[in-house]
């Protein structure tokens, strides 16, 4: 990812109000929600709400650009914390006394 690249998602991320750790779910209620608020239909020919639409929509498709081209792990990665209950049964699992029976 290039410097423009993190500066659009930042730009995006700020416009729809959003933290900066968002799930896909937190992104598309947001940005329909300041949709719903700034709407052409709602507000009429407000031209700074227009601008301000078609800024949402830039930002709604440089975020969903990033999560749609972003890698996800799907095996365990080295040193990631295991639950309390995987860590114990991967330290003493095999332990005649504590494993399983």
């Amino acid at each position: 990812m290039t410097r423009s690249d993190w500066d659009a998602i930042f730009e995006a991320k700020e416009l729809l109000g959003l933290g900066d750790r968002a799930t896909l779910g937190e992104i598309k209620r947001s940005y329909r929600s300041k949709c719903k608020e700034n709407h052409p239909d709602i507000v009429g020919n407000d031209r700074a709400k227009g601008d301000l639409m078609r800024r949402l929509t830039r930002a709604y498709d440089v975020l969903m650009n990033y999560y749609n081209q972003f890698r996800i792990p799907l095996v365990p990665l080295d040193g990631e914390a295991l639950e309390p209950e995987d860590w114990w049964m991967d330290r003493f699992g095999q332990d005649p006394l504590w494993g399983k029976k």
